[in-house]
């Protein structure tokens, strides 16, 4: 089960880089649109635009930064980082199809015996 662990903490890690990514160019993206808004429409588009650009940024780049440190974790064997990628793969799940997929792949290795068994120090 360690083979399958480490491929769980190598997954994550690059998913974890391609989110940081992933939030920097939703961060871009956004501040780019607001440039495009006319100034006689007001405030209240910019501010939306604003907000869910911050928004989005920080809740990809919060997870991804869990799944990045959670998956150097796991293939150090560290306790503590099997139940932060069993949150991770949790809420991945809601992430169709890949997150799904990851998360399932991610719960099933982590709730096998033996890698219970890995984490616990008794192999």
């Amino acid at each position: 089960m360690k083979k399958h662990v480490t491929i769980v903490g190598a997954i994550h890690i690059g998913f974890g880089f391609l989110g940081l990514i992933g939030a920097m160019a939703i961060f871009f993206a956004f501040n780019f649109a607001r440039g495009f808004i006319p100034p006689e429409e007001g405030d209240i588009p910019i501010t939306i635009l604003k907000a869910l650009g911050i928004g989005l940024t920080i809740l990809v780049g919060f997870m991804s930064t869990l799944g990045l440190i959670g998956g150097i974790g796991l293939i150090a064997l560290q306790s503590w980082a099997r139940y932060l990628i069993i949150v991770v793969a949790i809420l991945g799940l809601l992430n169709i199809p890949i997150g799904t997929l990851k998360g399932v792949y991610s719960l099933w290795v982590l709730f096998q015996d033996d890698t219970v068994k890995l984490f616990q120090g008794k192999q």
